[in-house]
C-alpha cells in the first residue's frame, strides 16, 4: 500500500503542477488580450518608410474594427489565397474565413498608404497552443503593388516584437506545402522552423495525409525589471 500511495501522491502533485503552469500561461495570454492597442508597445514601428513606400501601421481589435476594413481584408484574402486553398484538402470556405477573421479574439495589423488606403494586413491572435502561450499568425496578405519591398518582413517583425513584449513563448503560423513562395519567405528569410506540433513531426509515417506544415519561431524571454533593494 505504501508504494501505491506514494505513486498516487506523485501523480496528484504532477497534475497540480501542470494545472498551475496552464493557469499561469493563460493569465499571460489574458493580459496580452487586455491591451487596448498592442501597437502602443512598439510605437516606433507605426510607420514604414522604405523602398519607395510611406505607410502607417495600426492595430484593430475585433469586434471594434470597421466594416469596410473587414470587407477589404476578406476580399484581399480571397484574391490572394482562394486558388491555393482549392488546391488543398481544405478547400475554400468563404463563410469559415469570415467567421475566423471576425472572431472576437482576432486582431488585424493594417498597413495604409496615401489617403489612408489599406495595402496589407496581418490577422493574428494571442492564444494558447496546447499548454504554451503563443502569438499565432493566421494570415499575412499584401496587395501586389507593395510586395518585395520589405513590408511583409517588417510586419512579421512587429509580431515578433509584440510576442516579446507580451511574454509569448513563440510566434506560430500554418503554411501550405505547395505554397513555395511562402515557405521560402518564412523559412529562408525569417528563419522559422517546423514546429513540434506539425504533422510531419507527430505523424511522419503519413506525410501524404497532410498538405500543410506548422512553423514557429521561439521568442526570447523578456527580462523582469530588477527589484530595487
Amino acid at each position: 500500500m505504501g508504494r501505491k500511495s506514494l505513486k498516487g501522491k506523485e501523480k496528484k502533485q504532477k497534475r497540480k503542477e501542470e494545472q498551475m503552469k496552464m493557469a499561469i500561461s493563460q493569465a499571460v495570454v489574458d493580459a496580452a488580450n487586455a491591451i487596448d492597442d498592442p501597437m502602443s508597445l512598439v510605437a516606433p514601428f507605426k510607420k514604414y518608410d522604405r523602398n519607395g513606400l510611406m505607410l502607417s501601421i495600426d492595430c484593430h481589435k475585433m469586434p471594434d474594427c470597421d466594416k469596410d476594413t473587414v470587407e477589404w481584408a476578406l476580399n484581399l484574402l480571397s484574391t490572394n489565397m482562394k486558388s491555393l486553398y482549392e488546391e488543398s484538402n481544405w478547400g475554400w470556405k468563404e463563410r469559415e474565413k469570415r467567421e475566423e477573421i471576425t472572431d472576437d479574439r482576432a486582431l488585424l495589423l493594417v498597413a495604409r498608404g496615401d489617403e489612408n488606403v489599406p495595402v496589407g494586413f496581418v490577422h493574428f491572435r494571442f492564444d494558447m497552443d496546447f499548454d504554451d502561450e503563443v502569438l499565432y499568425c493566421y494570415e499575412i496578405q499584401l496587395v501586389p503593388e507593395v510586395r518585395r519591398k520589405g513590408l511583409g518582413k517588417f510586419l512579421m517583425q512587429i509580431l515578433e516584437m509584440l510576442a516579446f513584449q507580451t511574454r509569448m513563448k513563440k510566434v506560430m503560423l500554418t503554411v501550405f506545402k505547395h505554397n513555395s513562395e511562402a515557405n521560402a519567405f518564412f523559412m529562408n528569410q525569417l528563419k522559422y522552423q517546423i514546429d513540434e506540433t506539425s504533422p510531419s513531426v507527430f505523424d511522419p509515417m503519413n506525410p501524404e495525409d497532410y498538405d500543410y506544415e506548422i512553423l514557429s519561431k521561439p521568442i526570447k524571454k523578456k527580462k523582469e525589471a530588477a527589484i530595487a533593494e
